[in-house]
């Protein structure tokens, strides 16, 4: 038996995300539109209302409720604001290469206050010179007595300027292999660190993504992360679920808030005497953009119930990745089409939505990187 229904702590904790969104983000959203900067008040509001504990075990003070309930809240708050829901969910992909490759020491003492906002957390993968190729990596590290000392830039990374905790992919400098690569726990405030220049997106205004530096930046050995020399797999199995589930999420919400805008104003805007809810284009719209929704959602929450579950689930979440974000951009242009005219006007929140939906395409990956993935596992059976 299958069952598509949420446990009844799923939809307590659903309505409580719509209900946190709603209070805590909807007002703060014109004001992170004007300046394109993140809301302290937000950050603090997501840190008291636990959600940076989702996915932490309970006995690193946690809720440990796993990445189905993770998906049901981005999607929640992605529905009020994209750009509050791509910056949570790279909290946790921050987060999550702690968790599976920290050791004790190391889960002590940062996941307690990563639970409760103390700490804010993110990845450093990509680079000037390419994110979907993350093993031409040119930011090196070597080792000097008890530590490591790590040098280059890394670009296009969400919480640049707001976190103080990150996962950083380098390569061994004194090595030939390209593949020698590690990961490190690099803390705010480490000399040689610094972030750099902010960008200024099309879209997701509110949610800081810019540049770091590490210039000689000596990090500690306790703070390698996994082992030495392997480190894209500590990098990369957190982009492939928690990266890209974290989309997932963030397309689901804002598909369903150009779905829930287009219904309202087609019932709304009188023309020839009627709604043009009538009229069968707009149906045909309002019914491709629910047919998409809801396959949106049986495929992302398959792969987090996979994930849950303790299996493996990056192929899933490259399809459901793919899917969603390219059904999102789609929606979201679709209700700017039903608004006609208004739908250019900033008064109305699809203009919003439209800028916010052109950044969901390249994050955690392209589209193209995820047809890629996707059928490199659909041919491998066929390779000899």
């Amino acid at each position: 038996m299958i069952d598509f229904s949420f446990s009844e702590e799923q939809e307590m904790l659903k309505q409580a995300s719509r209900e946190f969104a709603e209070s805590k983000i909807t007002p703060k959203v014109p004001e992170m539109e004007e300046t394109g900067k993140v809301s302290d008040d937000i950050v603090k509001a997501l840190g008291e209302a636990e959600m940076m504990a989702l996915t932490i075990p309970e006995e690193y003070g946690g809720l440990g409720l796993g990445y189905t309930a993770r998906l049901i809240a981005l999607e929640e708050i992605a529905r009020v604001s994209v750009a509050t829901a791509m910056m949570l969910q790279v909290f946790a992909l921050g987060i999550e290469p702690i968790i599976l490759f920290g050791t004790e020491e190391q889960k002590e003492k940062y996941l307690p206050g990563l639970a409760t906002g103390d700490r804010l957390a993110t990845v450093a993968v990509t680079e000037p010179g390419g994110g979907s190729d993350p093993g031409s990596c040119r930011t090196s590290y070597y080792r000097d007595g008890d530590d490591y000392v790590i040098s280059g830039r890394k670009c296009f990374i969400t919480n640049s300027h707001i976190a103080d905790t990150l996962t950083v992919l380098a390569k061994d400098g004194e090595s030939d292999d390209p593949r020698a690569l590690a990961t490190f726990i690099v803390e705010g405030g480490m000399a040689g660190f610094r972030p750099t220049h902010e960008e200024h997106k099309v879209g997701m205004r509110g949610c800081n993504t810019g540049e770091l530096v590490f210039e000689e930046c000596r990090v500690p050995k306790e703070n390698l992360l996994g082992q030495d020399g392997k480190g894209m797999r500590v990098a990369m199995s957190a982009i492939g679920m928690v990266g890209r589930g974290g989309m997932v999420g963030c397309a689901l919400g804002l598909h369903t808030a150009c779905l829930e805008a287009s219904l309202k104003f087609a019932s709304e805007r009188i023309l020839y005497g009627k709604p043009i809810s009538v009229l069968q284009t707009i149906q045909n719209k309002l019914a491709e953009m629910k047919i998409e929704l809801d396959a949106g959602r049986l495929l992302g929450y398959r792969a987090a119930s996979m994930q849950d579950q303790g299996m493996r689930a990056d192929n899933e979440f490259a399809v459901a990745k793919h899917f969603t974000t390219e059904a999102a951009q789609k929606a979201a242009k679709m209700a700017v089409d039903i608004h006609g005219g208004y739908g250019c006007m900033d008064e109305f929140a699809v203009t919003r939505y439209y800028r916010d939906a052109a950044v969901l395409g390249p994050s955690a990956g392209t589209s193209d990187i995820m047809k890629v993935i996707v059928a490199r596992w659909i041919l491998k059976p066929y390779r000899k």
